[in-house]
């Protein structure tokens, strides 16, 4: 058997101090015709409204974690969320020293199923004065999605294709937040979008065309 490992200063593994690890999920969507909205949970203790989150259990992965933590605290699966940054500030969370390994993932409203009783999908605006630094983490991924919206035509798949240049309009509007001028928009999106067959009637006037993404 080897001896204990210690480091060049003679201190062992455990003789450092060692945070808390949680991971927190920002689940974002557009639900039909509403704006860029948030999955929520309430916390059972406290009663507040929260990003679902966990600790860690030893020996875990934080891909693991991250799904236990949304199946038992808002009742969903099937998603996919992805590491998004990691939020250190020893003082971020009052309980103490807790890392945050923030998570995002972006679905398409269809495919949120909550538990109405503990999980709720709201406004990004009205998810605010959340505990343990969870406003930061929503800023910081609503941030990054904004700023995949702002050239590719919905990078996240939140509209089924194939779908009008109106639809696709709206869509942006909603995640990034303000409005957009429809030409200026069609021209940039047009590049990235191939025409379909099928056509849609959007009130009078001719059909409108239909669209695609273009794969790479």
């Amino acid at each position: 058997m080897t001896d204990e490992y210690r480091d060049a200063s003679g201190k062992r593994l455990a003789d450092y101090p060692r945070p808390s690890v949680a991971v927190d999920a920002a689940v974002l969507t557009v639900p039909a015709g509403g704006p860029l909205s948030v999955v929520q949970v309430r916390d059972p203790a406290e009663g507040d409204w929260r990003l679902p989150g966990t600790f860690v259990h030893e020996g875990e992965r934080l891909a693991d974690a991250v799904l236990r933590g949304l199946r038992d605290k808002a009742g969903v699966s099937g998603l996919a969320p992805q590491q998004l940054h990691v939020f250190d500030d020893p003082s971020r969370d009052d309980r103490g020293w807790v890392l945050s390994v923030a998570h995002l993932d972006v679905v398409p409203a269809a495919a949120l199923v909550l538990d109405d009783e503990r999980a709720r999908l709201v406004p990004i605006h009205q998810a605010r004065a959340m505990a343990h630094g969870h406003d930061e983490i929503l800023d910081f991924a609503v941030e990054r999605l904004r700023a995949a919206y702002t050239e590719a035509p919905d990078p996240h798949g939140l509209l089924a294709e194939p779908f009008t240049m109106s639809e696709l309009r709206r869509v942006h509007e909603a995640v990034r937040g303000t409005g957009l001028l429809p030409d200026t928009f069609r021209r940039a999106m047009l590049p990235q979008l191939v025409a379909t067959e099928a056509k849609r009637v959007e009130g009078p006037g001719k059909p409108a065309t239909r669209f695609r993404r273009r794969t790479a």
